[in-house]
């Protein structure tokens, strides 16, 4: 089981977006890769903590995270993985979120362990529709996507075939400058990026003519996308690495999958259970009979015992939907809502055959069948 990102970054539930910001820098910090050199468990810490930040930083994961947990914001399944990504990658993903940390602003280690700029592939947003037997079983499904690919000529480098980018020869490859200015309190130093390489550390002296050195030309690509069993509608998946290419091969945008419910004709979704509403007639709700209700999966007949009153429910065990990457309760249930359809224009021979009826006292209540029948509503309503 992971752990729980709210634990990782040592904040509650209640948490404001402030304060998890705060608590990131101050983890951060704390397991910074240049405070604990050659530390792999500094750098796996730092890596759960990164990853606990990506999600309760966004406030539409967060809400899907405090719904559904780990499932909900991908759980292993396309979603943002720290453990897969480089410190470079990390520092990358999230900008500026550490200028005055005193570690650079850029994201990545160059020479030194100074920062160098590395650029992030903008994110692509796709929208699927499934019937409810694709999310009950899981699926997959494959999307041509135009977007920023590698250039195939240079393979991301951005340079003419036979180069390689340079080392900066304004900041020697670190990515920053640093200034020294006097100040009150004496000399004070500061750095920023390099206006020569913008803080990449190297430059392209001879850019390849067919992305004229960005790396990155536009075209497309068939993405196949996993959708595991057990979705619902509104869910978002994050398939990882298939956004857009990155200019100067640096770190590739994700796609974000948005989950669209097609509506059911049979059932209503609440959570793992389905909703089924059986309409009986007058003489099988009174004398009883079996009937055949649909299941995800084919049909299934149950028993109607004599007597059953309209709002009564009936349960079929395990054939409701599947928790998401086994994130839940098992599977759910079918629940059977059952009412009684009263004819509104019944025929002179029907209307004959319930007078002669109407005079028979076994169909009036009993004493206790009020009491009975509306138990459920009083508890309902809590009076």
């Amino acid at each position: 089981m992971k752990e729980d990102y709210y634990e990782i970054l040592g904040v509650e539930r209640t948490a404001t977006a402030d304060e998890i910001k705060k608590a990131f820098r101050q983890m951060a910090l704390k397991y910074h890769p240049d405070r604990n050199p050659g530390d792999k468990d500094a750098e796996e810490k730092f890596k759960k903590v990164a990853e606990a930040y990506d999600v309760l930083r966004d406030p539409e994961k967060r809400q899907r995270y405090d719904q559904f947990g780990h499932a909900g914001v991908g759980g292993g399944a396309g979603g943002f993985n720290a453990s897969e990504m480089d410190i470079n990658d990390i520092f990358s993903h999230f900008g500026d979120i550490f200028e005055g940390m005193g570690f650079g602003s850029f994201g990545g280690f160059g020479r030194g362990g100074h920062s160098q700029r590395r650029y992030k592939g903008g994110d692509l947003r796709l929208k699927v529709r499934l019937t409810l037997q694709e999310m009950a079983s899981g699926t997959k499904k494959k999307f041509k996507v135009k977007k920023d690919v590698t250039c195939p000529e240079c393979h991301g480098t951005g340079c003419e075939s036979g180069h390689q980018p340079e080392t900066c020869p304004t900041c020697h490859g670190s990515g920053y400058v640093v200034q020294a200015r006097q100040s009150f309190f004496g000399m004070v130093q500061s750095q920023s990026p390099c206006p020569h390489c913008h803080g990449e550390g190297t430059i392209i002296t001879h850019p390849c003519s067919h992305c004229h050195g960005e790396g990155t030309v536009k075209g497309e690509e068939v993405v196949e996308v996993s959708i595991p069993a057990g979705v619902d509608g509104n869910m978002v998946l994050n398939v990882q690495g298939k956004g857009n290419a990155a200019k100067h091969g640096g770190v590739p945008g994700n796609i974000e999958v948005h989950i669209e419910a097609i509506k059911s004709e049979d059932f209503i979704r609440d959570g793992q259970d389905l909703i089924y509403n059986l309409l009986l007639t007058v003489p099988q709700a009174t004398l009883g009979c079996d009937v055949e209700i649909p299941t995800i999966d084919g049909r299934a007949r149950i028993k109607i015992k004599p007597g059953t009153q309209p709002g009564t429910t009936l349960r079929l065990r395990g054939k409701g939907m599947p928790a998401v990457n086994g994130y839940g309760y098992g599977t759910g249930d079918i629940v059977v809502n059952v009412s009684v359809y009263i004819p509104e224009s019944p025929s002179s021979q029907v209307r004959n055959a319930l007078s002669d009826v109407a005079a028979d006292k076994t169909i009036e209540p009993t004493p206790n069948a009020k009491e009975r029948i509306f138990k459920s509503y009083r508890n309902y309503f809590g009076s």
